[in-house]
């Protein structure tokens, strides 16, 4: 069954990469792998993995990494285990640079034969599909098994690996993995590999937990010099460590932004220590200005004004805005997520997006936890919903040039152009204005609407010289509904 397994897989293979249509179709983490590895120009015939740490380079950044810490446990889970089985243990870096590689003597010498050695790179893009690389790449455990390599050298083996999360930002800072010649494949390696993970993400928060006992220990003295004032203690990651009066603050801030709010609306600013940050609640000396931010989303190129400066937008960006505007209280990554793409959404890319926005807008403008604008915000879509909540039917036509950022799909921009329209359209119909419903039929939205065409034919008199280009209009739509 294992040879029948192992022959199907390489005629997918040999068929995929030849440009034909496999009889069995590789698993979707593999063959979205191969588009990732072959853009990346990676030869599946002619390809070994690239050596970049030295012997002497090694040595540095092994003692330099944050696994290191977590390498004993991991010995202790995996190394003897691999030994027996004829397997391999491996971890690696966050860009998939192989540190530690221990295991049997015979199976090491095996893969030197093929580069998976201390000191080469297994990432995607450097060594084609593989259990590491791919794993990193996808952020989850992953076995890659005989032909479902990419490059034809590895399909001997059989690899599972899982990354390994710092617990305190959640970044990945490494990977484990277990390697094997293909003929002594175990299934049981899976659930291994992934329990090995966790114990290093354990004995991660171990020594995070001592890093901050140290650094309460050394720094208290910095708060206690406050003398009552409010403060906190922050590691230089961001976590709120100590604070005064308790509660003071969320249990993480941004040590990034140059003003820290809290949750009564004053501020605070971060000091440097030696390890860490003091926060300061600023004091207040008057009613600080917030900034203005005009944004111009009726059309198909969006654009914004913060204080006089035209910030560069994308329709990504623009999107982001609307939904921050809409929502005032703020939201969080995982609903602008759901607002912006529907449920295929990712909070990952929305926290990616927000970022690069948080710094074409500067500081001070773009608050986190949760998301929202701590600006004045004009926007001509907003100008036009508030003639219409006022009754002001003329304001609203003239300001509704055109529809709602019309390239968007994004749900929550849909459905406010929908809404947006439909209440023009309404308040045009239901009125006795010739000049608004005129208005509104110069518009991309009612340039083909029959009932306001009809309208219009009916209201012009005769000797209004626009009537007879409506009658027009008003024919040709009719021919084409």
């Amino acid at each position: 069954m294992q040879r029948d397994r192992w022959h199907a897989l390489r005629q997918a293979h040999d068929a995929v990469l030849s440009g034909g249509c496999p009889s069995t179709a590789p698993r979707s983490v593999i063959s979205e792998s191969w588009l990732r590895s072959l853009a990346a120009r990676v030869n599946p015939d002619q390809h070994e993995a690239p050596m970049v740490f030295e012997r002497d380079e090694l040595g540095h950044v092994r003692d330099t990494h944050p696994l290191a810490v977590a390498l004993p446990v991991l010995r202790d889970t995996l190394v003897d285990i691999a030994e027996d089985a004829m397997h391999l243990m491996i971890v690696t870096d966050a860009d998939g640079h192989v540190l530690w590689c221990e295991g049997a003597a015979s199976v090491r010498r095996l893969a030197d034969g093929i580069q998976l050695a201390e000191g080469a790179r297994w990432a995607e893009d450097a060594t084609g599909t593989n259990g590491i690389g791919t794993a990193l790449a996808v952020g989850r455990r992953v076995t890659v098994h005989s032909a479902e390599h990419l490059v034809r050298t590895y399909h001997d083996w059989t690899c599972t690996a899982s990354p390994i999360r710092d617990p305190d930002t959640g970044r990945t800072v490494g990977a484990v993995d277990i390697s094997g010649p293909l003929r002594i494949a175990h299934p049981a390696v899976g659930a291994l590999v992934t329990a090995a993970a966790k114990l290093a993400e354990g004995q991660l928060q171990v020594q995070a937990m001592a890093r901050d006992e140290q650094l309460r220990s050394r720094n208290m003295r910095h708060l206690i010099s406050l003398r009552g004032e409010p403060g906190a203690l922050v590691s230089p990651t961001g976590r709120v460590l100590a604070a005064e009066p308790h509660g003071l603050l969320p249990r993480r801030v941004d040590v990034t932004a140059e003003l820290v709010r809290l949750a009564d609306g004053r501020d605070g600013v971060l000091e440097p220590l030696a390890e860490g940050y003091l926060l300061r609640v600023v004091r207040p000396t008057g009613r600080p200005r917030r900034p203005v931010l005009s944004l111009t989303f009726l059309g198909i190129e969006p654009s914004a004004v913060l204080d006089g400066r035209e910030v560069p937008l994308t329709l990504r960006h623009a999107e982001l805005l609307t939904s921050l505007v809409l929502h005032p209280n703020g939201l969080s990554a995982e609903q602008l997520a759901l607002k912006l793409y529907g449920e295929r959404g990712n909070p990952t890319t929305v926290r990616a997006e927000l970022h690069r926005l948080r710094a074409q807008l500067g500081a001070g403008v773009l608050e986190t936890r949760p998301y929202r604008l701590c600006a004045e915000v004009q926007g001509d879509f907003l100008a036009v919903r508030a003639a219409l909540r006022s009754g002001d039917v003329r304001s609203a036509t003239s300001g509704y040039r055109a529809a709602l950022l019309p390239k968007s799909e994004a749900p929550v921009v849909r459905d406010e152009r929908t809404d947006l329209l439909a209440a023009v359209r309404r308040a045009v119909l239901t009125g006795d204005g010739v000049e608004n419903l005129w208005a509104y039929a110069q518009t991309d939205s009612g340039l083909d609407d029959i009932e306001v065409l009809e309208r219009l034919v009916r209201l012009l008199p005769k000797t209004d010289t626009r009537r007879g280009l409506v009658t027009a209009k008003l024919r040709r739509a009719l021919e084409d509904a």
